[in-house]
């Protein structure tokens, strides 16, 4: 598979995040979001849709950000594009090639 995103795509300034939690001091733990690298991407939309949860409608879209291989990027991060947040699926590495990072996203709360 050749990668389709071109130099040229990566016009979207995103930052990469991983959760830090921290002790609350009564017994539980707060999760805050720290910025890990702020990167250029390129964000495609895949699918867009609406789902009936806890007793109201829930929009969901799913895309595809394309970056410059990062060996740092796993699923239990997310990214942020401006008020945008995204949780990331997958982080694929485009023909094992340390050349495009290809990862699958949920956009949340639209």
């Amino acid at each position: 598979m050749k990668a389709p995103v071109k130099a040229g795509d990566l016009r979207h300034r995103i930052a990469i995040e991983r959760a830090e939690r921290t002790s609350d001091g009564a017994g539980g733990s707060t999760t805050e979001w720290q910025t890990v690298a702020e990167v250029w991407a390129a964000i495609w939309s895949r699918t867009a849709g609406e789902d009936f949860t806890l007793d109201r409608v829930a929009g969901t879209a799913t895309h595809d950000i394309w970056i410059r291989y990062r060996a740092d990027v796993k699923p239990d991060m997310r990214i942020r594009f401006g008020s945008r947040i995204f949780d990331i699926l997958g982080a694929i590495d485009v023909e094992d090639r340390a050349a495009w990072l290809k990862c699958p996203v949920e956009e949340r709360d639209l």
